[in-house]
Parts: C-alpha cells; sequence; structure tokens
C-alpha cells in the first residue's frame, strides 16, 4: 500500500510511525507546506524504524489540482490539516477514489463531510472523520463499555492529557495546535438527557475525579466537541451521553476568566486606533507560557457505562493511561491521537470498513478496536460490577 500523511506535525508523525509498522507500507509520503517539516519528520522515522519506507514532500492544500494529483497517486490518505479545509478535501477525495480519515476538529464540518456519505459509496471508498483521542478513541472505548451488555443506557466519558510533572503557575503544557485547544474550551457541548439532544455550556459541571497515584484528584469540566456526531447516532437509544475534560485543579477556573473578559472572541475591537482579534492576542500571549517543547505527558481516559445484562442491572468500567515514550521520543498525546487514527486508516484501506463517510461511532467496534490498541501495547482493562 502506498500512503499520503497530509501534515507533517506531532500528530501526523505519529500515524505515519504506526502505518509503517502496522500498514502493510510499501511507501509513505509525508506532505507539508512547510517542506523541512515533512522532510525531517521522514528522516527521523527511517532511523526510528530502520527503513527508507518515508518521504517528505510539499504541498499546498489550497492548490486542489496540487491536491488531486497526491489523491491519484496514493491508496490511502490521513488529513492533518486545520479542520476549515476538511469538507472540501472530502470532495476531492471522493472525486479521486481515495480512502481518507482525518483528526477533525469540528463537529459541524463532520456533519457536512456525512453529508457526502452516498457519494463516497459510489466512489467504493471509505472516509472516516474525527478520528484521534478525542473525539475519536474515547468514542471507540465507549462503544467497547457498551459492547458489554445487552441494553447500555448511559455512558460517561472522561478523558484528558497532562504533564506528568507539572510546573506552577499552569500546571498544563500544550500538545497539539492552540486555535483547537481555545477551540474545545469556546461555544457548547451536545450531550443526552432522556434520550434527547442537550447544549450545554463550556466549562460546566465541574466535578472531581479521583485517579491513582501520581495523578490523585483531577478536575473535569465540559468542553466542547468531544463527543463529534456520536449524540445525534443514539438520540432516542442511550438515556445519557456525556464527556468532561481532565485537567489539574484549579485549570478551569483560570480559563473561565479568559473567556468572561472576552479573550475568546474572533470579533475585531479597536484598541488605541488599532484593529485587534482578542483570540490571538490571547493565543500569542499564552501559547510561549505552555508550550514546553517535548514534555513528558501522561493521558488518562475513564469510560463508565450503565445499563442492563441478562435482565441485572450492570455497570461496565474502561479504564486506560498512556505515558510518554522515551526511546521513541513519542508523547501519550500523539500515540494515541495519531495511532486511532492510522488504525482507522489502515482498516478503510484494506477495505474492512462500510463504504461511505462513516462517523467514528459507527466506523469499528469496540472490542476490534481494543484487539488493534493491544498490539501496540495500550492497556485497557474493563471491569464489570
Amino acid at each position: 500500500m502506498n500512503y499520503s500523511i497530509i501534515g507533517a506535525g506531532r500528530q501526523g508523525i505519529a500515524s505515519a510511525y504506526d502505518i509503517g509498522k502496522f500498514g502493510d507500507a510499501e511507501e509513505i509520503k509525508l506532505l507539508d507546506l512547510d517542506t523541512n517539516a515533512a522532510t525531517q519528520g521522514a528522516t527521523r522515522l527511517n532511523n526510528l524504524l530502520g527503513t527508507n519506507l518515508f518521504t517528505g514532500h510539499h504541498i499546498d492544500v489550497t492548490n486542489f489540482d496540487q491536491v488531486k494529483k497526491m489523491l491519484s497517486d496514493t491508496d490511502a490518505v490521513l488529513a492533518g490539516i486545520p479542520y476549515k479545509y476538511l469538507p472540501k478535501l472530502t470532495e476531492l477525495a471522493i472525486e479521486c477514489g481515495t480512502p481518507m480519515v482525518d483528526y477533525g476538529g469540528n463537529t459541524d464540518n463532520a456533519i457536512r463531510q456525512i453529508e457526502l456519505s452516498d457519494k463516497a459509496k459510489k466512489a467504493g471508498i471509505t472516509i472516516v472523520p474525527e478520528c484521534g483521542m478525542g473525539p475519536g478513541m474515547n468514542i471507540t472505548l465507549a462503544l467497547l463499555a457498551m459492547e458489554q451488555m445487552d441494553t447500555p443506557e448511559e455512558v460517561s466519558i472522561w478523558d484528558g492529557g497532562l504533564p506528568q510533572n507539572p510546573q506552577a503557575p499552569w500546571n498544563y503544557s500544550i500538545f497539539f495546535n492552540i486555535d483547537g485547544l481555545t477551540n474545545e474550551y469556546d461555544g457548547d457541548a451536545y450531550f443526552l438527557e432522556k434520550k434527547d439532544l442537550v447544549r450545554v455550556p463550556c466549562f460546566d459541571r465541574l466535578e472531581i475525579i479521583d485517579f491513582p497515584q501520581p495523578l490523585g484528584s483531577l478536575e473535569a469540566a465540559v468542553t466542547s466537541g468531544g463527543l463529534s456526531t456520536m449524540p445525534w447516532t443514539f438520540k432516542g437509544q442511550l438515556t445519557k451521553l456525556e464527556n468532561k475534560t481532565l485537567r489539574y485543579p484549579g485549570h478551569w477556573e483560570w480559563m473561565k476568566a479568559y473567556r468572561q473578559l472576552g479573550l475568546f472572541s474572533q470579533d475585531n475591537v479597536k484598541f488605541k486606533g488599532m484593529d485587534i482579534t482578542p483570540r490571538e492576542f490571547y493565543h500569542a500571549l499564552l501559547e510561549p507560557q505552555i508550550d514546553n517543547g517535548r514534555v513528558e505527558d501522561v493521558c488518562i481516559m475513564r469510560i463508565r457505562c450503565k445499563g442492563n445484562h441478562k435482565n441485572k442491572p450492570q455497570i461496565v468500567w474502561v479504564n486506560t493511561v498512556e505515558y510518554y515514550d522515551k526511546e521513541t521520543g513519542f508523547s501519550a498525546m500523539e500515540k494515541w491521537t495519531g495511532w486511532h487514527a492510522s488504525i482507522l486508516l489502515i482498516a478503510a484501506a484494506h477495505d474492512k470498513l462500510e463504504k461511505g463517510v462513516i462517523p467514528v461511532e459507527k466506523a469499528m467496534t469496540g472490542t476490534k478496536f481494543k484487539k488493534e490498541a493491544e498490539l501496540r501495547n495500550y492497556e485497557i482493562s474493563i471491569n464489570v460490577t
């Protein structure tokens, strides 16, 4: 198989590494607007795996002719690009008959992509939007919990990525693009309550969740987009569906204050005769404070599913924790984000998924994903009471 990865950032490199190990790859192209990033990523991966599978190339995703040529010359593509470009890339992938997965980042865009499902079916390909850690793996492991019982009724998900050694005053490090972080912290989330959709504001429903040391007590709060299209898929079936993000204590109060000040706004304001965008100004100040380069991180995911099995009440807990890998240099966030996407892409490339534009919650069962994840040394526990 010949694969292409658009976007040679942290997650794209991690996905490419996994495809190199498990994807029956003959060639893997890393493509980026920054050609140096692509070639340096290819060199790193060839050294890690002792191969010459990887090559670096330039691409401009706004140059549709260049994109179509790339799509026509590859068997499957992974899109690690800003979410605003994904609907158009989906159209081009369908036109070229190329299977695709992406890291998503915006539920409305995912819905637009899914509306193209019939065209993808006619083209005989699979496209899976919104893969990664969350949305993505959190949804797939929620399926794993649901698959343990006859009638799942309530699903709660908690997940987050954190530095193992938090540094005051922030106690947080950014592991992906800061635009994506603020996007998660702005707007509303969609949950299910009493089998119907509800909108819940970001930072609401704060609760303390206890984990084994050294993590201890973490704060969980609502953020947007973490469930992607899952609430629409299970509307009328699940009585309750919710997802919260985990942080060290105090984080959410800081973020509430910044939002209340108006720093999340993307509307220009006048300041000393100049037009400035509050969000851009906020990012310019905050990013240097929380971008600590390659830090040793930890990712946590916990799912609780309540329901009935063989006519008896049942609760299923799914837990997993991932740590920075000193041997490869991949962070926990890179592994969980990049490898969930690569697992889905490999399956799509080998015709193992349904055709069409398929939401994550319909693409692969939790049981199948667990088998694939354990090949990658994930430790996923299932406890039933």
